[in-house]
């Protein structure tokens, strides 16, 4: 059985409450990434800011991006996410049932790694991914 932990990004890059949204844009842009986990100094996971929470919270709202802070705008909702030792089955059908293209790993309460939609394309059958795909499109 493979695991979230065999195929996650380890060390993934973390956003602060903090941080200004330019700053996490840039970082998101450096990186080349969608989405962000946001996390204390502590390494706990406490939600996630996209490239769309940019876009339509910041930009479309014409907000400044360097006097907003992510914990402005971050949603307060539980993140769903997937333990570092779960199955890429879970992974894929947490994926599908949240309509989700990244999961933030956990390990106990700490961030340890990000499972995408390009790890499951990577390390599963064809089908998977093509229902995954399916499942995230067809979404609200």
């Amino acid at each position: 059985m493979t695991t979230a932990r065999e195929v996650m990004t380890s060390q993934a890059e973390v956003a602060r409450r903090e941080m200004s949204i330019q700053e996490a844009a840039a970082k998101m842009a450096e990186l080349d990434v969608g989405a962000l986990p946001i996390c204390n100094a502590d390494g706990r996971l406490e939600g996630m800011i996209t490239d769309r929470d940019v876009a339509l919270k910041v930009v479309a709202a014409g907000r400044d991006p360097q006097s907003t802070t992510v914990g402005e705008i971050s949603q307060e909702a539980e993140v769903v996410t997937i333990g570092a030792d779960d199955s890429l089955g879970d992974a894929l059908r947490t994926m599908k049932k949240h309509a989700v293209r990244r999961l933030p790993v956990i390990d106990g309460q700490k961030l340890v790694g990000m499972v995408s939609q390009a790890d499951i394309a990577k390390n599963m059958p064809k089908e998977a991914t093509g229902d995954l795909v399916e499942a995230i499109s067809a979404a609200p």
